[in-house]
């Protein structure tokens, strides 16, 4: 069954149905379909603008064919949309009280309803799941406050963290992330049902009831923006591509990490796979995917913007295309946020190969210049002195560590004893103890904060 027809004479053609139709990819949102069907019919019969047993008829057709969707005992058939194809059904199973289902209200705010409602159930899924990830990021923090480790600027050593350190840095990113994905919920509940095609409706409908039983703060203001808004999943599809290229950054370290050169963590196996020639080989396949997937969610986003830029008040059949890439997009990143938690939740560390790659590298050249510093060098001379010293164990082949305090003296008379103490990994990292820094004192407070936040 068509939802229109009324003015035309001829069939349509086989192609233009094919090339028109969505039931292929709204099915997905059946469930919601129905749900903003319900509460219409609610409504309609509150109103009086129906009679009760046929509110009461309507809503039994519909939760029988949401069950049976459910348990697929009914199947999709060649409908246009998941519109037509509920209502049809609902006339076939009760007859002509299911014709006025469709009273007060037009496809456009219906569509614009059901993509509202996925798209904020979604929202509310993937915050879920990113707070499954801080859990797991956090239980790692935990047990790492001491673990040391190499940063990094540019992809050179530079100063020695920790763990913990590097892994907080990852949980302020997806954290907001979850606070993006509130933003967008708060901005986008509102509900577009009563909109009409545009224009509203003379019938006497009441929104805020509608909206109410949607769970909804309220009804949207304008009914030509209601039916034409799809700033939400423009943002979503925007806070999705952030939230990929955070596990993208992630999963890029963890394959630099799992490298021969580096050793710095093990990739449990039921998250690795061999090569079909080098039976030596266990590589990061999901952490590649997932690196992977990011164009594809990206592609999701530039695909609505170019969809939505040229198109005029109110609704236009462009907006299909609002569908199948952010449906594709969503699964993706829920996938990968799963895959990513498994991997991390799986995956071992080599503490003592990370403390070792700490010692090389010259990671406390810095603490070297502080320590000349509070001896009274100004700091851009203790800077030059520090490179010296670099430049004179690069051509022995040594660390600072491992130089003589008469070594140490020739470059400068500054230097004493103490020294050695100043530029261990222990006082590097202990004595950073500013909220945000390595230190453990400083990383303890900041798991704490992390706690209160996740409960």
């Amino acid at each position: 069954m068509k939802l229109w027809g009324g003015r035309f004479t001829k069939e349509e053609n086989q192609l233009v149905h094919n090339f028109n139709e969505s039931l292929s990819f709204d099915q997905k949102f059946y469930k919601q379909d129905i749900q903003g069907s319900l509460a219409h019919v609610k409504m309609l019969g509150k109103q009086g603008i129906i009679t009760t047993d046929e509110m009461n008829d309507i809503i039994k057709g519909l939760e029988g064919i949401r069950v049976d969707l459910d348990n697929e005992t009914l199947q999709f058939d060649n409908s246009e949309d998941i519109h037509s194809f509920v209502e049809a059904h609902l006339i076939e199973r009760i007859g002509d009280a299911g014709k006025k289902l469709h009273t007060g209200r037009s496809r456009n705010d219906q569509v614009a309803l059901d993509m509202k409602l996925y798209t904020r159930h979604e929202v509310e899924e993937i915050n879920d799941l990113l707070k499954t990830l801080l859990n797991s990021l956090l239980k790692v923090m935990e047990e790492n406050t001491e673990t040391f480790m190499p940063g990094f600027t540019h992809l050179q050593k530079a100063q020695p963290i920790t763990l913990a350190h590097h892994f907080g840095a990852y949980f302020e990113m997806f954290k907001r992330d979850r606070s993006r994905l509130d933003d967008i919920h708060k901005r986008m509940n509102l509900c577009p049902l009563g909109s009409g095609a545009l224009a509203g409706t003379t019938y006497p409908l009441d929104r805020e009831y509608t909206a109410n039983l949607l769970g909804f703060d309220g009804p949207t203001l304008n009914s030509m923006d209601s039916v034409s808004d799809r700033d939400y999943l423009i943002e979503f599809l925007s806070a999705l591509s952030t939230i990929m290229m955070h596990l993208s950054r992630f999963c890029e370290e963890i394959c630099i990490w799992n490298s021969n050169e580096y050793r710095f963590v093990n990739i449990d196996d039921s998250y690795s796979t061999g090569s079909s020639i080098m039976p030596q080989k266990k590589n990061p396949d999901i952490a590649e995917l997932i690196r992977g997937k990011t164009g594809r969610v990206y592609g999701a986003l530039a695909s609505i913007l170019t969809t939505m830029k040229g198109i005029p008040l109110a609704y236009n059949k462009d907006m299909q295309e609002d569908k199948e890439l952010s449906f594709d997009a969503i699964d993706t990143v829920k996938g990968c946020i799963v895959l990513f938690t498994g991997m991390i939740d799986t995956m071992t560390f080599n503490k003592d190969i990370m403390e070792a790659s700490t010692k090389n590298g010259f990671t406390n050249a810095t603490d070297a210049a502080d320590y000349l510093v509070n001896h009274g060098v100004p700091f851009r001379d203790a800077h030059g002195i520090v490179g010296q010293l670099v430049l004179f164990c690069e051509e022995k082949g040594i660390a600072l560590d491992d130089m003589t305090l008469d070594e140490y003296k020739a470059i400068s008379p500054v230097f004493e004893d103490d020294i050695y103490d100043a530029i261990s990994l222990e006082t590097c990292v202990d004595k950073r103890t500013t909220i945000g820094a390595p230190g453990p004192d400083a990383m303890k407070k900041v798991i704490e904060i992390y706690k209160e936040y996740l409960a």
